[in-house]
């Protein structure tokens, strides 16, 4: 349980990388799966090094810490998006670790991603979802996103959200414990 203690809501930095190693590890492989659709034992150093550092006019990632002291912090979810070659669409994706899930922080991630790409002008964020994942197609859905199978990929949905066009809200506060 994590009621009472402090946690930080930041972008993530290109210092991040070991960090998110140490995160894949606490993951269990279901967690793994629903992110990266297929099992991986582990994050190789190059993969983390390039989640943790973005081309910021192309892609965004937030991520949750305790507050503590860097050295100590472990990150317990992430929330990123890439925007397309076209530069008209971006993808998203998700991960929220056992010991925080149940507060709120996937839709609240999701809700700041949305906003970003808002900012760049996007024209929709869209992300891919195992049909087996119900609490992401539960914040899918909450969210305005409109769900279908995903020609390429069996047992997967597309979840897709237009932003032309839509009212600009600020988000809602953090959740709190």
């Amino acid at each position: 349980m994590t009621t009472g203690r402090k946690l930080l809501l930041r972008p993530i930095r290109p210092d991040d990388a070991e960090r998110l190693r140490t995160a894949f590890q606490a993951l269990t492989p279901e967690e793994v799966r629903f992110r990266f659709f297929h099992p991986i034992k582990e994050l190789s150093p190059d993969l983390a090094r390039s989640l943790s550092q973005l081309d910021p006019a192309r892609a965004f990632a937030l991520v949750v810490t305790e507050c503590l002291p860097p050295a100590q912090a472990r990150i317990g979810a992430v929330g990123r998006v890439a925007i397309d070659s076209d530069r008209r669409d971006a993808e998203f994706a998700l991960t929220v670790g056992a010991e925080l899930r149940g507060f709120g922080l996937g839709r609240y991630l999701l809700q700041r991603l949305i906003e970003w790409c808002r900012k760049k002008r996007l024209t929709s964020i869209y992300g891919r979802i195992m049909s087996d994942n119900d609490a992401m197609l539960h914040i899918a859905r909450r969210l305005g996103f409109a769900l279908r199978p995903d020609a390429d990929a069996p047992g997967v949905l597309l979840a897709r959200r237009a932003l032309s066009g839509a009212a600009h809200r600020a988000p809602p506060p953090a959740p709190t414990r």
